[in-house]
């Protein structure tokens, strides 16, 4: 008895982990998997990203109720279609495109200039930007998964100066680079995307290690350019390089009251719907102003405004946030990152995403002015919503790729 005793006592005191079983050995597993999970995917990005598919998904329902053109079974197969592209790309090395620029320029110019090509392009509002598949009788915008390539291939060049540019030569030649995207998509003309791609740019070329007195130099010049298209354009007899509604737009930005029925009705119609949304929202499928036809686009270009309108101050905060979390989480493992080109892919993406931001929002509440630029994640377009996922599957990328060599 004595002898049992004693061995029910040795075995109380072996640690848990040496039976078959045990609490240790199931939290050894648990904890084996989420390090598995945190090595293959980037989660500080990841769970904002899919909060904020997740949100649109809800937002494009919401809006399918009233606005028959926002079809809620095409989004979701979008969102699909992202996902999938997002998780091919994840598991792709992004570090054998680093030396592939020329390859990425032919791309890019390609899917710029896909709309202008003869029984291809589709004329939609106001532009030829975008191309119907043959035999699926499918349209696509061409021009939004050209905002990725137009990353890769500025991260690509920019990338071999390791951080810092000396020679103005290069400077230039980088600029010259990115012109030719921003020049082919005017052609649709689609001036809303062809600033993505400026801007997008033209933070990979600062972040390579332009100096300051020519990127102020650079913008000066930019602004003068754009005084003189501005000018010219309202004056008959000179060259008008802004079309008729480009410039009109710009007008009403500046004066809202100048056409109120007209160019200026959106941007009315917008700020009331934001405005009536409150602190808590109208509910789904209450939006009065953007869900009954008073606001046109609501479920795309002015989607933001839709959503302000049915959840409110407390909902607009709620995507803000996603959106902080994903965008901050990108610039933070780019200052982590050591490899050039990946860290400058992870700027171009986080630029990306925090422009489309900026602009949409900015122009839902009249602070920036009106340009046919989706909300990223939310807006109605299966081509747009691919794009974006690309984003994120690039970003995943950088994170698995991050311990092996460059």
């Amino acid at each position: 008895m004595a002898i049992q005793d004693m061995t029910s006592r040795v075995r109380d005191a072996l640690p848990s982990r040496n039976r078959a079983g045990g609490p240790d050995r199931q939290v050894a597993k648990a904890q084996r998997r989420k390090a598995k999970v945190s090595d293959s995917f980037y989660l500080p990005q990841l769970i904002p990203s899919l909060g904020l598919i997740i949100y649109g998904a809800v937002v494009i329902w919401s809006a399918s109720l009233n606005i028959a053109a926002a079809n809620f079974p095409r989004h979701m197969v979008g969102i699909v279609l992202g996902l999938i592209a997002a998780e091919v790309i994840r598991r792709y090395d992004y570090r054998v495109l680093a030396n592939t620029s020329t390859a990425l320029a032919v791309i890019d110019a390609l899917l710029m200039i896909s709309p202008r090509i003869p029984g291809l392009g589709v004329y939609g509002m106001g532009m030829t930007g975008w191309v119907k598949i043959p035999i699926i009788n499918l349209t696509f915008q061409p021009s939004e998964p050209a905002k990725i390539v137009t990353i890769l291939l500025m991260a690509s060049l920019c990338a071999q100066y390791n951080g810092k540019i000396t020679d103005l030569k290069d400077y230039v030649k980088l600029c010259a680079v990115l012109c030719m995207p921003f020049l082919l998509i005017l052609l649709q003309p689609d001036l809303g995307t062809g600033l993505i791609v400026l801007v997008t740019g033209a933070s990979i070329i600062i972040c390579s290690g332009a100096p300051k007195r020519w990127v102020l130099v650079t913008i000066g010049l930019i602004v003068a350019f754009a005084t003189f298209a501005v000018t010219t354009s309202m004056i008959d007899g000179f060259p008008h390089l802004l079309k008729q509604y480009q410039l009109n737009r710009l007008i009403v930005f500046v004066d809202p009251s100048v056409d109120p029925g007209g160019d200026g009705y959106n941007l009315q119609q917008s700020k009331i719907a934001v405005g009536s949304g409150g602190l808590f929202g109208k509910g789904i499928g209450n939006a009065s102003q953007s869900g009954t036809g008073f606001l046109p686009e609501a479920h795309t270009d002015f989607v933001f405004a839709l959503l302000a309108e049915e959840f409110g101050f407390v909902g607009s905060a709620l995507l803000l946030g996603l959106f902080a979390l994903m965008i901050f989480s990108t610039i933070a493992l780019a200052q982590k990152t050591e490899a050039p080109f990946g860290k400058l892919v992870l700027a171009g993406v986080a630029t990306m995403w925090s422009f489309q931001l900026l602009q949409e929002v900015g122009m839902c509440v009249g602070i920036m002015p009106i340009t046919g630029i989706p909300l990223p994640f939310v807006s109605f377009g299966s081509t747009s919503m691919i794009a974006q996922c690309m984003g994120i599957g690039l970003v995943q990328s950088v994170w698995c790729h991050r311990t092996k060599a460059a």
